[in-house]
């Protein structure tokens, strides 16, 4: 058993390459259960490939990843068979991912995605996964939109059906990879407000985004980096507030200051 005051989110010296390419080199970070982590920096530092360790979408080349109470080091995993599926497949089950693309299915109404993975992978009786993708699409403010397809949708609704048919799973932490980045700016606020909702009502969240004043309202904990590393780390006070690492402070007024 997983001591009940140790964080929900461990992750320890996790290493990544890809070809040449040394993607991410010995990330190390905690989240407690109900925080939220937002990770930022500049493409190509690492972050989305983080948000994909955690969901094993890419398979680090060492370290060790828990969420809960299951954990894999990755240095000793088997390359193939049962014994390198399994535990893979546990640590997957624990996490649901949002990605930048709604990657809804076209043919299926919105209940129909929803419910998909409870029915498809978990295996749930359909009433039941009914009657929880009911609730999160109201959760979301979609419940009129449960018998439309995905064309007859904004962006920014197909991005919160994304969120609910995550939620769906009723993972224990929820993973965001540039949830808004995909969207017209007038779409953004309104998925934003999703986010920060669940974040208010106790769900984890690992977030990737380039959003930096959503970051400083939402996060618990903030992530900076850069060229595969954690250049620093803290509340949203301290990293965005009041970095205390030169390449951090240049980041931010790049981004906060355009042109």
């Amino acid at each position: 058993m997983t001591d009940s005051t140790a964080p929900l989110v461990d992750v320890r010296r996790i290493e990544k390459t890809f070809g040449d390419n040394h993607v991410l080199r010995g990330i190390d970070f905690q989240a407690d259960a109900g925080t939220t982590t937002v990770l930022i920096g500049p493409s190509g530092s690492g972050k989305t490939t983080i948000l994909r360790s955690l969901n094993v979408l890419e398979t680090p080349d060492s370290g060790v990843i828990r969420i809960g109470e299951v954990e894999v080091d990755f240095a000793g995993l088997p390359t193939k068979g049962k014994d390198a599926r399994e535990p893979v497949s546990r640590l997957r089950a624990q996490s649901g991912m949002v990605f930048q693309s709604h990657h809804l299915f076209p043919h299926k109404t919105v209940l129909e995605n929803v419910i998909e993975g409870p029915v498809q992978v978990q295996k749930r009786p359909r009433e039941e996964a009914v009657a929880d993708a009911r609730q999160l699409l109201d959760q979301v403010g979609l419940a009129e939109k449960a018998d439309q397809h995905p064309f007859q949708l904004s962006g920014g609704q197909q991005q919160r059906v994304g969120i609910a048919r995550a939620l769906a799973l009723k993972p224990k932490v929820v993973l965001f990879d540039e949830p808004t980045s995909a969207l017209d700016p007038e779409l953004v606020g309104e998925v934003l407000s999703v986010i920060k909702d669940l974040a208010t009502e106790g769900w984890t969240t690992v977030i990737v985004t380039h959003e930096i004043r959503f970051a400083e309202q939402v996060a618990d904990q903030v992530l900076f980096l850069d060229g595969g590393v954690v250049v620093e780390r803290g509340t949203s006070a301290q990293v965005i507030g009041d970095p205390s690492e030169d390449r951090t402070r240049q980041f931010l007024h790049r981004i906060l200051n355009p042109g």
